[in-house]
């Protein structure tokens, strides 16, 4: 599976200049803490281009779930379009947060149960009509996987060739965090209980519903422990695959993504089941307040930016994050060309 991938270290000599100039700059050593090793890896990702300057872009993948029809969300799936209008009109917190952080959105259609071919600001690239429901069989076929795995690759190559240092991710679906629930389980070997949340603030009953969602998922399709594209297909949803198609193209051409909460880290961790090497050009933009969050950062390595009780989703916290990047660049530039 995307066999023709080559995706090469980042240059740690790179890192270890700049981790170096930072001691130049300030003797004592560690003053901006996480803000120095975050410039660094930025920096030794980008081969050191990105300092002349980040232009980053979201993309934002749209999915719907066939497991939303048991009540796992708060929401009807009805808001996914919702939401996608909302984007439409630049009012959405994605929207906001990315003219804040200096990024491009671009929204994508990679399986959403709803026809967005009116939508100019939509790009179209459809491969189902939302997700089969995994508690009876596999999510997708593994040639719909591979389809909206390439869907994020072409439009993160798009991006990049377009002049883009830096990607992100972004990603919209009703019953998403059900789906990453069961793939942080499989992917980690843990029960449903240690990676069912409350997604977007259900109840108790809600909560028990979703869990044995989960279970029943698992036990059906038996996913395949640390095997990306077999959890993906299992159990995965669109949005999960169009990410992890973009992390593995922008890791191929040495340009990092910024990751968001926890269904873009469950893209991630599949990207990493994929090819392990994508871990290399991962950066973290904050703590999900869900189970399982913490958890699928430790097998990737990557340590949040921020612990904000954040759990919107939409790329909102990675666009706080790239805020925060940006800063941190600007110094070291000013403070080591001064």
């Amino acid at each position: 599976m995307l066999d023709e991938l080559h995706i090469a270290k980042p240059d740690d000599a790179i890192r270890r200049h700049v981790l170096a100039e930072w001691r130049r700059v300030l003797p004592e050593g560690g003053n901006l803490g996480e803000l120095e090793t975050m410039t660094a890896d930025f920096l030794a990702m980008t081969d050191g281009k990105g300092l002349r300057g980040m232009r980053p872009v979201m993309l934002l993948m749209c999915g719907d779930h066939g497991i939303a029809k048991y009540g796992v969300s708060a929401f009807p799936q009805e808001v996914t379009l919702q939401m996608i209008n909302g984007y439409g009109r630049g009012t959405a917190g994605a929207n906001v947060m990315a003219r804040h952080a200096g990024a491009d959105v671009i929204v994508v259609d990679a399986g959403t149960n709803f026809d967005l071919s009116a939508y100019k600001h939509v790009r179209q690239c459809k491969v189902a009509w939302g997700t089969a429901d995994f508690t009876q069989g596999p999510a997708m076929t593994a040639a719909q996987a591979e389809q909206a795995l390439r869907v994020g690759m072409k439009i993160a190559g798009e991006a990049i060739d377009g002049g883009c240092n830096i990607l992100e991710t972004g990603e919209m679906g009703i019953a998403n965090t059900t789906s990453t629930a069961a793939i942080a389980a499989a992917f980690l070997g843990l029960t449903p209980e240690e990676t069912t949340g409350r997604g977007s603030g259900i109840n108790d009953e809600r909560l028990r519903i979703k869990t044995e969602v989960v279970r029943k998922g698992l036990a059906v399709n038996k996913p395949i422990r640390g095997d990306g594209f077999d959890i993906l297909c299992k159990v995965g949803g669109y949005d999960h695959a169009g990410l992890a198609g973009m992390i593995l193209a922008g890791a191929a051409r040495h340009v990092p993504t910024m990751v968001d909460g926890v269904n873009a880290t469950a893209a991630a961790l599949l990207a990493y089941g994929i090819n392990p090497a994508c871990a290399g050009y991962l950066l973290c933009s904050h703590l999900s307040s869900d189970l399982s969050h913490r958890k699928m950062l430790e097998v990737l390595g990557l340590k949040p930016v921020l612990d904000a009780g954040m759990r919107l989703g939409e790329g909102t916290g990675a666009n706080v994050a790239l805020s925060i990047l940006r800063t941190a660049l600007n110094t070291y530039r000013t403070l080591t060309q001064a």
